[in-house]
């Protein structure tokens, strides 16, 4: 069984999905769900643990060996990043049962555990492959998943995000698939190894400059980086409050994933960052969406919304760290990973069990809910303070090593307009607080009881998380900097 780990890490979600079908009833469905993703948690940690007792593990399909054959290939990133989207799979469908209860209909809750099941197999499959065409597979396997989801949310205006996304991600996906076609037309082969190996021949050729920038634009479309972030605000704001959890945390970082190991392990170091202009326009690009995100998300009126346009800025901090391109930067990278992900599961999570109790995520409805839901206030608050970057947070520890990156890189500058991105941030949080906190409750003669337990628990378990992994940074920056290393060591 062991040798076949990274095929069960797709296969178990991807069979779980058509068996909701026979089991049709709803609440039968949610059960069977949360146990296929306990088993693909279970699956993520002992490839980790593989992984570090053996290395590199290689799993050729139908035994057919690579490059004529589809391998997997986990390493100590991808096991990390297994870990990180099945963890959060598996708590928030926890809470799924009572907020879709009160989102969605109980017919259409069946198919939208199916699309769940089928966005978390693309997702894991991304992660798994050594494949460069599988990639793009189950890119679309994990995006129309999404669209779906997305689509079944309780307001008419998640129809025109659905579409608006189908739209941006097609383009973004046809982008990545040309870059791919011109790979394989200037080498021969779909297999990444493989590819990283014979690209260095023809580096200097005209396809292969074509093929790096289509495959840059169509991932940087896919993980909503300024300014082609415009699907995202929209997808998180009008989906229903589980699929925003479930996207919000690990649909972007796996796209971030897909952008480092094609620049590092395919392309390779010194052609991204020496025959490209990598460093500047990522440096650009991410320190523009960090301000510009920000000052839009400080007018939002809609709290989903809000946050939606925080994550745009989130992601610019992790693509500065990638365009550093120094191996501080890109521990900062994959930190923020990590820390973004727990941030905006206890937000998004929190902001579930509001919408249950309150039916509204408009600001104006959040008065007085700092007295009359504590507890769930908190959360939101808690992610907030992580999300500026506030010490014995996660925020606080990636952001410290992206302005040591900064700082090592002589980019002070930049630096200083980081340290404003956060001051933008306490803004945007600030503004929540004060109507929660200081602004009398609504005249309507209403109290709200607190978040369900169901939805409470696993927010908690997420803002636990936050200042746990706070304090004790031994596994995150251990990790992370562990795969700083495997990616710079593939390069060189």
């Amino acid at each position: 069984m062991i040798q076949h780990l990274p095929i069960l890490q797709v296969i178990i979600p991807l069979l779980a999905a058509p068996i909701c079908f026979i089991l049709k009833e709803a609440r039968l469905v949610r059960w069977f769900v949360l146990i296929a993703n306990v088993m693909a948690f279970v699956v993520s940690i002992m490839l980790l643990q593989q992984v570090n007792l053996h290395g590199t593990l290689v799993y050729s399909l139908g035994g057919w060996e690579a490059p004529i054959g589809i391998e997997y290939r986990v390493d100590e990133l991808n096991a990390y990043l297994m870990i990180l989207v099945t963890s959060i799979s598996t708590i928030t469908i926890m809470a799924a049962g009572s907020s879709l209860t009160k989102e969605m209909a109980e017919s259409r809750q069946t198919y939208f555990y199916i699309a769940y099941l089928l966005c978390l197999t693309g997702l894991l499959g991304i992660l798994a492959t050594g494949d460069a065409f599988n990639v793009f597979v189950f890119l679309e396997i994990s995006s129309l998943a999404s669209y779906t989801m997305i689509a079944m949310g309780n307001d008419r205006r998640s129809l025109w995000a659905s579409y608006q996304y189908l739209i941006m991600g097609t383009i973004g996906a046809t982008f990545i698939l040309i870059g791919i076609g011109l790979m394989y037309m200037m080498t021969g082969t779909l297999n990444m190894h493989d590819l990283a190996e014979r690209l260095p021949e023809v580096e200097q050729t005209k396809t292969v400059f074509t093929a790096f920038a289509f495959f840059l634009v169509g991932v940087c479309l896919k993980l909503a980086l300024f300014p082609l972030h415009l699907w995202l605000p929209n997808a998180y704001a009008y989906a229903p409050s589980i699929a925003t959890v479930f996207l919000a945390a690990t649909s972007t970082k796996v796209a971030i994933y897909v952008l480092l190991r094609f620049i590092f392990s395919v392309f390779g170091f010194e052609f991204s960052f020496t025959h490209m202009p990598l460093t500047e326009i990522l440096v650009s690009l991410g320190l523009v969406g960090v301000i510009a995100a920000s000052v839009v998300a400080i007018y939002q009126t809609n709290i989903k919304r809000l946050f939606a346009y925080s994550s745009v800025s989130q992601i610019g901090y992790m693509i500065l760290g990638i365009g550093i391109g120094t191996k501080t930067g890109l521990t900062a990278t994959m930190l923020h990973l990590f820390n973004h992900a727990l941030m905006k599961s206890a937000v998004f999570l929190a902001l579930a069990g509001l919408v249950y109790r309150v039916g509204s995520v408009n600001i104006k409805a959040f008065a007085g809910l700092g007295k009359q839901m504590p507890w769930t206030m908190a959360a939101i608050v808690v992610g907030g303070l992580s999300l500026i970057g506030m010490p014995l947070t996660v925020g606080f520890i990636s952001k410290w090593y992206l302005i040591l990156a900064l700082l090592e890189s002589n980019l002070w500058p930049v630096a200083v307009l980081v340290l404003i991105g956060s001051l933008l941030a306490i803004a945007y949080i600030w503004r929540l607080v004060e109507v929660a906190y200081f602004k009398p409750a609504l005249q309507n003669n209403q109290s709200y009881k607190e978040a369900p337990l169901a939805i409470l628990i696993p927010a908690w378990i997420f803002v636990i998380a936050n200042i746990y992994f706070g304090i004790d940074t031994s596994f995150t920056v251990g990790l992370s900097e562990r795969t700083a290393d495997l990616l710079f060591g593939v390069a060189k």
